[in-house]
């Protein structure tokens, strides 16, 4: 017998629809973890690729990953905002028009449901079912009409989720760089390691949480990190003899 993700007893229905749907902020984590990882990985391996020391990749490093952590954070809450904005102006808009135009309101209910397959006496009964509960009916044309989501996520903890992944995953880089005794090249090979381990960690998480392949989903995040890890590594040798000339690379 397959085995299905959820009961389907109307006791356990009936619990799921009660408890509702709860906002899930595993795109925020993974999105953060990921871009984290290959930032800070970009600025290492681009100081690596010019040569210079280690003290300098971890400084820059560390810096990139405040900053960019706060300015992902930031923009992932405003993006978040700006889609609760947009459910909270819909409303507005449709409680107006059921005010001064219910008739032809009760007519946008009537040929959305009449799309669904629904006519006669059954798609009547569904106008003035929906259109006897005010808030039933909002939430129906914010759902079928504008196709929005009207129980997403909170725009705080979105960001706060984006943050902390783009801040812990972001650091593992970093670590080797702490060391200064261990030397650039023997830094950004342990730094190299670790990253694809992180890389490949998040994917194949994501894959146990969404489905779809554990490993399959590791080794993607894996190859898309580790390409971008490679092109600033590339770019990083590219400027090398630039900022030797301007004196930066230190200690070679």
């Amino acid at each position: 017998m397959t085995e299905l993700e959820h009961s389907h007893r109307p006791e356990d229905i009936q619990a799921r629809l009660e408890e509702g749907r709860r906002p899930s902020y595993l795109r925020d984590a993974i999105l953060g973890g990921i871009d984290g990882c290959v930032t800070t990985f970009a600025v290492v391996a681009s100081v690596a690729g010019a040569g210079l020391p280690a003290l300098v990749a971890f400084g820059l490093g560390l810096a990139s990953l405040i900053a960019d952590g706060f300015s992902m954070g930031v923009s992932n809450y405003q993006g978040v905002k700006s889609d609760r904005d947009a459910v909270k102006k819909a409303r507005e808009t449709e409680n107006r028009h059921i005010r001064h135009a219910p008739d032809g309101e009760r007519e946008e209910i009537r040929q959305i449901f009449a799309r669904k397959g629904f006519d006669g006496e059954v798609l009547e009964e569904i106008v003035e079912t929906i259109s006897a509960d005010q808030s039933l009916w909002v939430d129906t044309m914010l759902r079928e009409e504008h196709g929005l989501e009207i129980e997403g996520a909170h725009p705080l903890r979105a960001g706060l989720w984006t943050f902390g992944a783009f801040v812990i995953v972001g650091a593992v880089p970093l670590l080797p760089f702490m060391l200064p005794a261990l030397g650039i090249t023997v830094a950004f090979t342990i730094s190299s390691l670790l990253t694809a381990i992180a890389f490949f960690s998040i994917g194949f998480v994501k894959g146990m949480i969404v489905g779809g392949g554990r490993w399959r989903s590791g080794f993607e995040t894996l190859l898309m990190g580790g390409s971008a890890a490679l092109i600033a590594y590339f770019v990083g040798g590219v400027f090398e003899p630039m900022m030797t000339e301007m004196g930066l690379a230190v200690g070679r």
